[in-house]
């Protein structure tokens, strides 16, 4: 098939239009954004969502370095005048580079080998010969004397042989058909097998692979990348297992024929090329592509998982206590207002005298009573259990009307030692920076959580073990995608937050915080024209995904795009609302009323607009300054401890999701150990992933199976929940 036609080959792949990935694919050569023309380009996509855009974006900068590739070779073997027909149509015809590549192989120029060298002293033509099979009596080194030439060093009908024999051995490795043919009996039947390479005492979490094996084809992604590790550690010996004598007699297979006086000199080259070069790059082949498809899964996985962290509800209008817990340097504390702003720091000695306990208890009491604290959020870290223990007991002791919850720290840390740390919070210490994000990334994880690499979030399986290029782009499309699907608040918005709204840079947001600075809060969408650096193009890709609650025109504070604010006005009309409308109370409950019965397909065609538009600014009007996390249940809180030796088999117990790996689902039940729900014990319905059943923050019921407090493991089941 030539690969003349991109749209088509993808519009087959996603079962879509071809004019659909036409469209996108011009839009995106236009320098759109995958968000802008998701929300705002329906009408041409035909309403193709934001996964299908990337994945249209991917497949043709794919395709368009495959067409690419297949010049340069052309023209590469064209200019070594061994170009035929049947050679030009099988490359024109490779829909895959690896395809490509193997058709190449032959006429690339490589270093002198040994065949190479064989060629340069004259003994191709007895390479051909024998690989011609068309002798069937007489003798192989006869022949082969009539290659002897001292001056190239061929003093025997042996070493002419042998030459031959190198040059044949080339060949046949580097056939397509063969590599083919090898490659997939390889991966039909070829297993991963693993040693131990040091004392089982020093295995540690790779004793289970001792001794190990496992078909390919069958291996699932969180074992090889585990597989690997051990092996980069220099703990496990890891070797692609295999019956290579099969492998050779296949191979004889297509090459052999008739009964020639050449099959055993042919047999032999096979064997020598098999073992020599073509096995061991098969080898490397498939480890890398098993590895690659390992990583892709990872990080399928991890953004996955991303995206419901991001959107967790927030928990707004709370004065919130941070804990950073610690042993020896103390816990850390900050008081953060509503708003984000830092009203009160400290830090507390919990784990050391009684006394110290109680000056602590002193301290947080009279903080919480002046800054009127009503939820207190506590890293799951080093000490995090003292912590909770000692705040449960202040709630009890003193009945305050305060809640506490337990935030996953991961990431503090590293946001806290970051350049955006030391600019947004200069006058604090490092480590007092860590209890305002914990008290921050619960009034709003997505505006907090963005200002940590994605990487260091920890809701993934081996992400440090994954192409961390790959990881990173993919975990920003996912950051990039929920800032946008919530919409950001350009008047509070930190220029964190700004960098991911679509046509935004780092640049460019730092310009609208110092604009902000220095004029007051922005009045209208319309003024961030008057931001440095930010023009026509980069304002007509960001504007429908900022929101200005204070505005004067209350569009300004919905996803409505503002090319798109006369067809509101219009729909409005329409309706017998106005715009001052969606300001009033009344106006707008009446509004809230009509919209869902109006008749979209009417309007659209009264007005000469899109069905898509005309839906999603109904949506949108009925709504201004919606929060879509509004619809996703709040974590949970708590006013009191749970210990280990609570927790009991058979107990059915509420728990938050923490992360979902491949091989099942971590499950915080309020203690500081979280359970593992084995993915045996997810469902009793067929599924592909443990994605299809659970999300990171779901709030989920789970029966406690098993407790192991030596070990501090807990097995938890989701489908032996009654009524489940």
């Amino acid at each position: 098939m030539l690969i003349t036609d991109i749209p088509a080959i993808i519009a087959r792949e996603l079962t879509v239009k071809p004019h659909q990935v036409t469209a996108t694919i011009n839009l995106l050569d236009d320098s759109n954004t995958v968000p802008f023309i998701a929300r705002y380009r329906k009408e041409a996509t035909g309403e193709l969502n934001e996964e299908h855009i990337r994945t249209i974006e991917e497949r043709t900068q794919y395709l368009r370095n495959l067409i690419k590739r297949q010049e340069e070779i052309l023209a590469s073997i064209e200019s070594q005048d061994k170009l035929t027909p049947e050679l030009t149509q099988a490359i024109q015809s490779a829909t895959k580079l690896q395809e490509l590549e193997d058709l190449y192989l032959p006429y690339r120029p490589k270093k002198r080998t040994r065949a190479q060298i064989a060629r340069e002293k004259g003994l191709e033509p007895l390479a051909t010969i024998i690989l011609a099979q068309q002798q069937t009596t007489g003798n192989v080194l006869d022949i082969a004397a009539e290659y002897i030439n001292e001056e190239h060093e061929i003093t025997t009908a042996e070493l002419a042989l042998s030459g031959a024999q190198d040059i044949i051995a080339e060949t046949v490795s580097e056939r397509a058909d063969i590599r083919a043919l090898l490659r997939k009996e390889l991966w039909q039947k070829a297993e991963i097998a693993t040693q131990l390479v040091v004392e089982e005492t020093e295995a540690k979490e790779f004793l289970t692979y001792k001794d190990y094996r496992e078909p390919i084809n069958r291996m699932p992604s969180h074992r090889i990348l585990a597989v690997n590790r051990g092996e980069t550690k220099g703990t496990l010996k890891v070797t692609l297992a295999t019956d290579q004598e099969a492998n050779i007699r296949l191979i004889g297979n297509k090459v052999l024929s008739g009964n020639s006086i050449f099959s055993q000199a042919i047999t032999d080259a096979l064997t020598d090329g098999y073992k020599r070069l073509l096995f061991p790059t098969l080898e490397r082949e498939l480890r890398t592509l098993l590895t690659e498809n390992a990583e892709k899964q990872a990080i399928r996985v991890f953004g996955l998982n991303l995206r419901p962290l991001l959107l967790q509800a927030p928990l707004a209008g709370h004065t919130v206590m941070g804990l950073d817990p610690g042993y020896r340097t103390g816990c850390k504390l900050a008081v953060v207002s509503p708003t984000g702003a830092v009203l009160a720091t400290n830090t507390l000695y919990l784990t050391m005298s009684e006394r110290q306990r109680q000056e602590a208890a002193t301290k947080v009491l009279d903080l919480i009573r002046t800054h009127e604290v009503t939820l207190i959020s506590i890293g799951n870290g080093t000490a995090s259990y003292e912590t909770e223990e000692f705040a449960a007991n202040l709630i009890s002791t003193h009945n305050l009307n305060v809640h506490y919850i337990i935030a996953n720290e991961a990431g503090a840390s590293v946001y806290s030692a970051s350049k955006l740390a030391k600019e947004e919070l200069p006058d604090l210490d490092v480590t007092i920076r860590g209890a305002v994000s914990i008290a921050r990334r619960i009034q709003d994880p997505l505006a907090e959580l963005v200002k940590i690499d994605p990487k260091s979030i920890g809701v993934g399986q081996y992400q440090h073990d994954v192409n961390q290029k790959e990881l990173g782009g993919t975990l920003t499309n996912v950051v990039e995608s929920c800032v946008n699907h919530v919409g950001v608040e350009l008047n509070t918005a930190s220029p964190a937050l700004l960098t991911y709204v679509a046509g935004i840079n780092a640049s460019v947001a730092k310009n609208i915080v110092a604009y902000r600075t220095e004029n007051g809060q922005f009045k209208s969408r319309k003024e961030l024209l008057k931001v440095a650096r930010l023009g026509k193009a980069a304002f007509t890709q960001c504007a429908g995904f900022l929101r200005i609650a204070q505005a004067g025109n209350p569009l300004d504070n919905t996803p409505v795009h503002p090319e798109s604010y006369e067809l509101a006005a219009a729909i409005l009309s329409k309706l017998g609302f106005t715009l001052q409308d969606l300001s009033d109370k009344n106006r707008l409950a009446a509004l809230q009323q009509a919209a869902p019965e109006a008749d979209v397909a009417s309007l659209a065609g009264e007005l000469n607009a899109g069905e898509p538009t005309v839906r999603d600014i109904l949506a949108a009007l009925v709504k201004p300054g919606r929060d879509p996390r509004e619809d996703v249940p709040p974590p949970q809180t708590r006013k009191n401890i749970v210990k280990l030796s609570d927790i009991t088999p058979g107990t059915l117990v509420k728990g938050t999701v923490h992360n979902v790996t491949d091989f099942g689902v971590f499950v915080d039940i309020g203690i500081k150990i979280n359970g593992l729900i084995h993915r045996s014990e997810l469902s009793h319905k067929f599924f592909r992933h443990p994605t299809e059943v659970v999300s990171v923050g779901d709030i989920i019921d789970v029966v406690v199976i098993s407790v192991d407090e030596e070990r501090k493991r807990i097995g938890l089941s989701l489908k032996q929940v009654p009524n489940k």
